[in-house]
């Protein structure tokens, strides 16, 4: 009917309209030549925002878009992004760790020292508010002066400056603490200390990298050896030592709360090139050699073993230890045999120090009995009772091959193909796609330095990745003013073996749980397809409160996964005090992956008015 009545009509409308079309399409064309030739508005307007944020801030305000572009998501309600604004916490819980409180940990037997390992509150006992930092709270002093000193409004007690005073571990002088560098057997200092030792152990030679400092006080063994480029894990236990972990990590020293105990340590085998007690106190001599025993299963082929205090040096010291001679004496012997059990070789005794070596593989060991391991992974070791059993040995074909694998020299390490990966230890990784790994990550801290300018620097010293994969952010990052703490998560691909062949350190954990550390720790928490990780296994909630706990006022974090996931995290994040902002991947806005970038804000106890959060 319509074709019938108003053919002539529109045949007449339909070369006007073709006219109308080229005659916009012209003056469209001739828009854009006007704008390319420079005297646009356009050109102008840019020039004034270049010029205007030349001097970048940590966050640069405009001339980054922080809104996610990726079209197949969608847009979250306003209504949706009503969240909770988390309180502060009573201020008894300034200093507040999780796992390790005081009042849980004595209901739990204190034989074997269980009671100072990891007992976790319940979901329904969990502290679901935000700690806050106590009066007075300064930013730390920056690298490497934090190794000599800290503020006492930080980490306010003085037990240690009497308790230790003739043996130079901390000093108290007005506001701040001093550290000497001194130890309970290095009253002359720490440097003076690992000069002894570097008589013997090769440490200027880039053969030593990793070390474990077993009972640390306050680190400062871990502390001095960080100028000579190697990297120690320090742990000791929450107890009468009061925040002696803290002081470690307030000076810039890698440390976690733990112990020698009934459960295995959260290190993968074949980890620490070298391994240290300073009059630690572990009964060495007891169960069987077992804590020796834990010790040769997290100690490479070919590393050492260094013991300085008791009971070394009995004949001079065993009447200021209120004991007999026959009992030191014993305790010695039986610490020399289970050495030679292990296959360790004594390089060097001498006053209050002996050093052992490990052999690099089994073919020398002359073992006449011994009860050796059947677990067939020696690195599933989460919460794993620990047994008086030797770790075999990977097989090798001669007497001259190191077993698992001979590393190269750090730094030549760091991007060197591991041994794990190179004998097909990792399922799914292969040479090519580690590789590609370094160059992707690579690329991705190319692109976190454009967003925060100070990274790389001694701003961001103290650095945990909280799902480290292959280690490829702490090796693009490596820097002498900085170390990383790589977390490898209980529910991943166990990696962490490749993260030590790399000569880097870090800890198996799962988030669901708190951090084996104390709050306000950490400079910059990164975390990769972390949320993604645990998106059915535990309230991202808690996670991030956990992450709140854990890092420092002003601290920073990234984090990198799909946009769902990341609306998720930044509704909770909007209630946690943080300064955030939403980033597109590198590639472009089309990519489903983002990059959240927060702050946390600065408040100390009895803030009470803090100021709203930044969420752009």
């Amino acid at each position: 009917m319509a074709s019938k009545y108003h053919g002539p009509i529109n045949r007449t409308r339909r070369p006007i309209s073709i006219l109308i079309v080229i005659g916009l399409c012209c003056f469209c064309y001739l828009i854009g030549i006007w704008q390319k030739s420079g005297s646009g508005k356009g050109d102008k307007l840019a020039l004034q925002v270049t010029q205007q944020t030349a001097d970048c801030n940590v966050f640069p305000q405009t001339t980054l878009d922080f809104e996610s572009h990726h079209n197949y998501v969608e847009t979250v309600e306003t209504s949706e992004l009503t969240t909770k604004r988390f309180k502060s916490c009573e201020a008894k819980y300034t200093d507040y760790t999780p796992c390790h409180e005081q009042d849980r940990a004595m209901k739990f037997p204190r034989e074997d020292m269980i009671y100072r390992e990891r007992h976790c509150p319940p979901d329904d006992e969990k502290l679901r508010c935000l700690i806050l930092a106590p009066k007075g709270y300064t930013t730390p002093f920056p690298w490497p002066k934090s190794r000599d000193y800290a503020y006492y409004a930080n980490v306010p007690y003085k037990h240690l400056t009497v308790e230790k005073a003739v043996q130079n571990w901390v000093q108290f002088q007005g506001n701040v603490f001093k550290f000497p560098g001194g130890g309970t057997m290095f009253p002359r200092g720490a440097d003076a200390y690992i000069d002894e030792l570097a008589s013997v152990v090769p440490i200027e030679s880039g053969m030593i990298r990793t070390a474990l400092d077993t009972g640390c006080g306050v680190a400062s063994w871990g502390a001095y050896l960080l100028k000579r480029n190697i990297l120690a894990m320090s742990f000791a236990p929450k107890d009468n030592h009061e925040a002696q972990v803290q002081f470690a990590l307030e000076r810039g020293v890698p440390a976690v709360i733990g112990v020698l105990g009934s459960i295995s340590l959260p290190y993968p085998s074949r980890s620490f090139d070298m391994s240290h007690c300073s009059r630690c106190l572990i009964p060495w001599a007891s169960k069987e050699g077992m804590y020796m025993m834990e010790v040769d299963r997290v100690l490479r082929p070919g590393g050492y073993w260094i013991l300085s205090g008791p009971p070394l040096n009995w004949k001079t010291y065993h009447r200021v230890w209120n004991r007999t001679k026959e009992n030191c004496r014993a305790e010695q012997r039986r610490i020399e045999e289970y050495a030679e059990l292990l296959c360790w070789e004594k390089k060097y005794e001498k006053g209050d120090v002996a050093i052992w070596r490990k052999n690099i593989n089994g073919k020398s060991c002359r073992r006449t009995s011994a009860n050796i391991c059947q677990t067939k992974d020696a690195d599933n070791v989460w919460y794993k009772k620990m047994d008086a059993c030797i770790t075999p040995y990977p097989d090798v074909k001669n007497s001259d091959e190191v077993a698992g694998g001979e590393l190269k020299k750090f730094p030549a390490r760091l991007f060197a193909v591991p041994p794990r990966i190179a004998n097909e230890m990792v399922p799914g990784v292969t040479v090519e796609s580690y590789q590609e790994d370094n160059k992707l990550w690579k690329k991705h801290v190319t692109s976190y330095k454009r967003s925060i300018s100070l990274l790389g620097t001694t701003r961001y010293h103290n650095i945990m990745d909280m799902n480290a994969g292959l280690g490829g952010f702490a090796a693009a990052l490596d820097s002498p003013k900085l170390w990383v703490m790589n977390v490898v998560p209980t529910i991943a691909e166990n990696t962490l073996g490749v993260v030590y062949e790399r000569g880097l350190i870090g800890i198996y954990h799962d988030w669901c749980e708190g951090f084996s550390t104390y709050p306000r720790t950490y400079d910059l928490l990164h975390a990769n397809r972390l949320f993604t990780l645990y998106q059915d296994k535990c309230e991202f909630e808690d996670i991030l409160l956990e992450m709140d706990r854990v890092l420092r006022p002003e601290g920073a974090v990234i984090l990198r996964d799909g946009v769902e996931v990341l609306n998720k995290v930044r509704k909770i994040a909007a209630g946690l005090r943080w300064d955030t902002k939403l980033l597109d991947h590198e590639d472009g806005p089309l990519v489903p992956e983002k990059i959240f970038v927060a702050v946390k804000q600065y408040a100390v106890e009895g803030d009470e008015n803090q100021s709203t959060p930044n969420d752009d």
